[in-house]
């Protein structure tokens, strides 16, 4: 299976792990204040995300793994708005000059990873997406394992990390939530209600 191919075994994969995700009791107080962030922003996601189709609570997710919700940042890495980016990808956006408004810089990052033109949000279409926002690098490990910017705070995900572009610690453990268990526990709570059919588009 090539790594970043949108196939039905990956649907699939990314369907049973969600369905089985159990999120750590101990992590609920973290999980409330993360949700009243992002539901905080929603407005401002629904901006940005309306005229590109996109949901509200993937920029959202997005926004908090990315900058843990702070508006002052590029969505694209956290960088601050004062500048284009430093870090990977570098230079964004090309256009305009800084500071730049977060809704300017929001939408080139979502329109450079493509996900105007993306049109299955069903839970595996969301993960795949979040996943990809990262990198696949968890899957091409010696011995892979389930990536900690979904998986994190939950029982799919124990130790492992990034610790640096390119650097992994097998023993390093995120303190990130993951960005699916945020999406269960807006699940969970009936906050959101994504399309949930392997088939639907």
């Amino acid at each position: 299976m090539s790594q970043n191919s949108y196939s039905q075994k990956l649907k699939e994969e990314y369907q049973l792990l969600f369905d089985t995700c159990i999120i750590a009791s101990a992590r609920y107080v973290v999980l409330d204040k993360i949700v009243s962030k992002i539901l905080s922003g929603q407005s401002r996601y629904q901006f940005v995300g309306l005229p590109l189709s996109l949901p509200w609570y993937a920029i959202g997710i997005l926004h908090y793994m990315e900058s843990s919700c702070n508006f002052s940042t590029h969505l694209h890495n956290g960088d601050p708005l004062t500048a284009k980016t430093i870090h990977v990808p570098k230079g964004r956006p090309t256009s305009g000059h800084p500071p730049y408004s977060w809704e300017v810089s929001a939408r080139d990052a979502l329109t450079l990873k493509g996900l105007e033109q993306w049109s299955d949000w069903s839970i595996p279409g969301l993960l795949y997406n979040f996943e990809k926002y990262n990198g696949f690098g968890y899957r091409k490990l010696k011995s892979p394992i389930h990536t900690p910017y979904l998986w994190s705070f939950s029982n799919h995900y124990t130790k492992g990390k990034y610790v640096a572009d390119g650097i992994y610690d097998p023993n390093a453990v995120s303190l990130q939530c993951g960005a699916a268990v945020i999406l269960k526990y807006l699940v969970n709570k009936q906050i959101i209600q994504p399309h949930r059919s392997l088939n639907e588009t």
